[in-house]
This record gives C-alpha cells, structure tokens and sequence, in this order.
C-alpha cells in the first residue's frame, strides 16, 4: 500500500508539473504542444488498447500520457525546468 501512495504523490506531481509547463510564458510552444497531445491522448476514445479491456486499456492510456511528458519536458531549458519542479515541491509540501 507504501508504495501505491508513492505513485499516486508522484503522479499528482507530474501533472501539476505539467500544469505549469502550460502556464509558463517562457515554456517552448513544442512543450506546450505535446503536452496538450499527452492530455488528448487521454481524453481521445481512439486507443492502442481499448479502454474495453479493464486494467490494459488504461495502463497504455498512463503509460503513453507519463511518456509524452517526459518527451514535453525535455524541450524545457534546465533552468526553467528547475524552477517549475522547485515551484510544484512547494505547492504540495504547502499542501501537506
């Protein structure tokens, strides 16, 4: 259950990271786009694994959006990507 905890903080991060990435006026527009492509991916019923089959279906649906992220992050420069992890640590240890 530790564990399962662990992922769940660490997926509110990342989508809290990706909150930002949208609303930093210094965020390339490539990482912007992608990371709207990781959020309609998500949304979209067009799938590689239908979400008819139930633990599969929404595993790609993570897998795919947790990849695509990571891809938007890498057009961040290092500087910018620093400040917006440090600006999620401190909203959610404000949070705790």
């Amino acid at each position: 259950m530790w564990k399962l905890g662990r992922l769940l903080t660490m997926f509110r991060k990342e989508l809290l990271l990706a909150w930002a990435v949208l609303r930093d006026p210094r965020a390339p527009k490539a990482a912007k786009l992608v990371t709207v492509l990781a959020a309609l991916y998500v949304i979209s019923p067009i799938d590689l694994v239908s979400d008819f089959i139930p633990v599969l279906g929404w595993l790609d649906d993570g897998v795919i959006a947790y990849l695509l992220l990571q891809l938007a992050l890498r057009f961040l420069p290092e500087e910018l990507l620093a400040s917006l992890r440090a600006r999620v640590e401190a909203r959610t240890a404000a949070a705790r």
